[in-house]
């Protein structure tokens, strides 16, 4: 096993962990520090297959973005604790579908022909997002620009204060 291969599964295994932080954290706070980790994990994981380009974006997005102004929202809101009367509702199953979807992603991937071969060198993956937005996907990439103007203006719309007048 090389140490490229060696530091990936660790970069994995962090990357799995802190998502399973946020998935069973009982405290809203630590599972927003655990989606900083999960986060972190991902760009590192881009940055490790040569896309240095979606692993800055991932951490000023995300990381910089999305994270922070979650973890305002968890800080500045008013949190009411809820009781829950009985925790074991569906929890048989939801183990009983998490089991069957992991068991057939596992028969997947073993049953894969996995092709093996010498990777190439690192090509920059700039040019190639910046084709692919502007070439096979222009469609999808303005309608994604045109919903995310209208959640803005939305946004514009809902913090007016009304001027009663």
């Amino acid at each position: 096993m090389s140490v490229t291969t060696a530091v990936f599964y660790l970069l994995a295994a962090v990357t799995v962990g802190s998502a399973c932080g946020v998935a069973f954290g009982t405290n809203i706070l630590y599972s927003a520090f655990a989606l900083m980790g999960t986060f972190l994990g991902v760009a590192a994981i881009f940055v490790l297959l040569g896309a240095d380009f979606l692993g800055v974006i991932q951490l000023f997005v995300y990381v910089g973005g999305i994270l922070v102004l979650t973890l305002f929202a968890v800080m500045l809101t008013h949190r009411i604790d809820v009781q829950v009367s009985n925790r074991a509702v569906g929890r048989l199953p939801g183990l009983v579908v998490v089991g069957v979807v992991a068991t057939w992603m596992i028969r997947v991937a073993l049953g894969a022909g996995w092709v093996q071969g010498q990777p190439g060198p690192p090509a920059p993956t700039t040019a190639g997002i910046g084709d692919a937005f502007l070439g096979a996907y222009v469609l999808p990439f303005e309608v994604a620009s045109v919903v995310l103007l209208a959640a803005l203006i939305g946004a514009i719309v809902v913090s007016r204060k009304e001027v009663k007048g």
